[in-house]
């Protein structure tokens, strides 16, 4: 259990159930229920990292929706020998993200150097209620740097393996590491000494 859910910011994720390559073969030969099952069982982690990992909802949604489209258009393309479902629907949802960015032209920090021209975080009252500490903990994860803020959102919000991070991620599992590493330490000098993990 990661120190953001025993903080009670997120939920521990579900257990996956149904085999992941029957279930994808059903939905291939044109299962409407199994379809309905993989995407109730799938689509929530999926829409919380784009969220996480974009900040926006339309982004977000729509980046599920391709996933999934893109999922339905080839399922042969998925290699349950080289992750989960999950993972693999993720990472098709960060390249649906990029792609938008990109498209749009926008921005997206990758440096720290961005990060210092954010907006100042809330204040630090030792009597903060949960939803202030909850928006408090998302303004200071939006002030990661895009590598950085992958990195906490796959291994400390979603729970997943350094390994399944770092094929996400597209990285080796050692520079996942240390992006992590960094985004714990970045996040932790934004919350403040009180707040430490």
């Amino acid at each position: 259990m990661s120190w953001l859910t025993r903080l009670g910011f997120v939920a521990p994720a579900a257990a996956a159930g149904t085999d992941e390559a029957a279930l994808l073969a059903r939905v291939t030969a044109g299962d409407a229920e199994a379809l309905a099952l993989l995407y109730r069982r799938e689509s929530g982690s999926v829409y919380r990292y784009a969220l996480a990992l974009g900040g926006d909802e339309a982004a977000a949604l729509d980046a599920v929706q391709e996933a999934f489209a893109q999922l339905l258009r080839g399922p042969q393309r998925f290699e349950p020998g080289r992750g989960s479902l999950g993972a693999y629907l993720a990472g098709m949802a960060r390249h649906q993200l990029l792609g938008q960015w990109r498209d749009a032209r926008r921005h997206v920090p990758l440096d720290d150097a961005a990060e210092d021209e954010a907006e100042p975080l809330p204040g630090s009252d030792a009597n903060l209620d949960g939803e202030q500490r909850h928006s408090r903990l998302w303004a200071a994860i939006r002030r990661l740097s895009w590598p950085q803020r992958e990195a906490l959102v796959l291994v400390d919000l979603q729970e997943r393996s350094y390994d399944e991070a770092a094929a996400i991620a597209g990285v080796s599992a050692d520079v996942l590491r240390t992006r992590l590493h960094r985004a714990r330490q970045r996040l932790a000098d934004l919350l403040g000494a009180g707040e430490r993990p």
